[in-house]
């Protein structure tokens, strides 16, 4: 469902100092999207998505086609938005500040970039990552010589 604003937003002049009638759609993608940057730029936060979505977010990372909205869903009314998040959070982070940042992050995106009041963002932390855990088999010390 695309977001379809009329007069409840800001009236703004257009180029040549004009302001001109008309209505502004905006795609749930698009929102999904600003959502996931905004939970990205987040101090803490490793990745977006749960781990099935995460590991088609890595072959479309190798691929070098990221989806910005991996790990985020969106409700969108005429006048406002409501989004949910998973994330995973670096260790070791407070997992309530970090979710406390993810949730203003979005907040502040919502309003300023999207024009929308905000009913709700619920984040839901469904994994810690462990620095450890990057390392593979060959980062081990041999035990044997």
């Amino acid at each position: 469902m695309a977001n379809v604003t009329g007069g409840t937003q800001p009236k703004t002049q257009g180029a040549q100092g004009v302001s001109a009638p008309g209505k502004t759609t905006i795609e749930d993608s698009v929102v999904a999207k600003i959502a996931g940057i905004a939970a990205r730029e987040v101090k803490g936060v490793h990745a977006l998505g749960g781990g099935a979505a995460r590991m088609v977010g890595a072959i479309r990372d190798a691929l070098n086609t990221t989806d910005l909205a991996q790990g985020i869903s969106v409700e969108v009314g005429e006048t406002q938005v409501a989004v949910d998040v998973t994330i995973v959070a670096e260790y070791p982070v407070s997992l309530q500040q970090v979710a406390d940042e993810v949730r203003a992050a979005i907040h502040r995106a919502m309003v300023e970039l999207v024009g929308m009041e905000v009913a709700e963002v619920n984040v839901t932390v469904n994994d810690v990552h462990i620095p450890s855990d990057d390392e593979g088999a060959d980062a081990q010390e041999a035990r044997v010589q």
